[in-house]
């Protein structure tokens, strides 16, 4: 049974309010209920991983990384480690420019230091007012930031679900997408077909995410780089630490270990 939905709003934001923001730290393994905004939200970590569930798939956002979220979504977050975490819950026509769905962003250190200003704001946040415009600057360079590939889409087809949840389950599963068509009844044109269709990935690069994500959710947990290679189905660590310098362009040891200059506690 799927869990309940909480609507949860920040206080004090009200329709004439065009932001609020909201510090607090968190321990390893700490789970928000599954909730939902009216409003969009900023999540950043100074430091820790999260991990972020919706309808439509999963997020990791790695420290100095942010997330956004579109108002009405449902999510939940989940710390894969001790985290630091700033929010800016911001009115939805201030964010029209930003996608439909959720996606990780690369920080630039402008950003960062425009988003830890907005969290330390008072509210209310009203129109024209130096907090309005340090605001309005902030998501101005929201709309600028890379996306990151640290999503894993969760395929809306019954067909495909309970192979979804094997794979995830077993990332270093190595049977061949001929054996999961067969294994499901089909044949794997229909598998390839369907996975495109509900997921905007083939199967082998559905298959190569979750493998990503797992690693990722290892690393985070501080988690041999030896032993994440080897339960996510590579053949050795520098097979792995290939994979990941294609993927994002550094070592996985530096993705997890690379601050913004200047980064500390504010």
């Amino acid at each position: 049974m799927d869990a309940p939905v909480e609507d949860i709003n920040p206080p004090l934001l009200t329709s004439a309010t065009l932001m609020i923001g909201k510090t607090q730290d968190y321990p390893a393994g700490y789970a928000t209920v599954r909730h939902t905004h009216s409003t969009a939200q900023l999540l950043y970590g100074i430091a820790g991983v999260m991990r972020i569930l919706t309808p439509r798939g999963q997020w990791i956002v790695p420290p100095s990384r942010a997330i956004y979220i579109p108002p009405g979504h449902w999510h939940e977050v989940h710390m894969l480690s001790p985290a630091q975490v700033r929010s800016v819950y911001v009115q939805p026509h201030a964010l029209a420019g930003m996608p439909q769905q959720c996606c990780v962003l690369a920080v630039t250190p402008l950003w960062r230091e425009l988003l830890l200003a907005a969290v330390r704001i008072p509210p209310p946040v009203l129109p024209d007012t130096r907090a309005a415009r340090l605001l309005a600057l902030l998501l101005e360079e929201c709309e600028v930031l890379e996306t990151l590939p640290l999503a894993l889409p969760t395929p809306d087809d019954d067909l495909l679900a309970p192979l979804c949840r094997q794979l995830q389950a077993q990332p270093d599963d190595e049977r061949s997408s001929e054996h999961w068509a067969a294994w499901l009844g089909v044949d794997v044109r229909t598998l390839q077909r369907r996975f495109q269709r509900a997921t905007g990935m083939n199967f082998g690069a559905w298959r190569r995410q979750a493998r990503l994500m797992h690693a990722l959710a290892q690393l985070a947990a501080g988690a041999r780089v030896l032993d994440v290679a080897l339960s996510a189905g590579y053949a050795s660590p520098s097979a792995f630490t290939a994979m990941f310098r294609r993927q994002f362009g550094v070592a996985p040891s530096a993705f997890f270990a690379n601050p913004l200059p200047g980064d500390s506690e504010i």
